[in-house]
């Protein structure tokens, strides 16, 4: 295995876990694959920096309480990974969700994530 392509699997590695946290709802690990400085941009919310934003906005602003990512295709470019897939779980006030997303994550010299930007395919008007 080339050093490049060990460096690929790592990242995906990261992102997978990234996901498995997620839906363990386990924010305070998920929220250390973060840099201090890192920024989360999702639809509807302002960005998030750094752990302390992420483990925020996991713990107190997010409206799903509970489900499960299912990643159809990771894409990698340089230090730049997309991913895309569908979710299905339940919002806090007990009403199914079911979409689809992609999400990009940029990753620094460190294997931690750098930045996050979350995307739902949803109609809007």
């Amino acid at each position: 295995m080339t050093p490049e392509t060990a460096t690929r699997a790592s990242r995906t590695r990261q992102v997978m876990r990234f996901y498995a946290l997620v839906d363990a709802g386990d924010a305070p690990a998920m929220a250390a694959l973060f840099a201090p400085d890192a920024v989360y941009r999702r639809p509807g919310y302002g960005p998030r920096i750094g752990p302390a934003g992420l483990l925020h906005f996991y713990t107190k602003e997010r409206t799903i309480r509970e489900g499960g990512h299912v990643i159809e295709r990771v894409v990698e470019s340089g230090a730049d990974v997309a991913v895309f897939g569908e979710f299905h779980g339940v919002l806090h006030d007990g009403s199914p969700v079911d979409l689809e997303f992609a999400d990009y994550f940029g990753f620094g010299h460190d294997g931690l994530f750098t930045r996050r930007d979350t995307y739902f395919f949803a109609p809007l008007a």
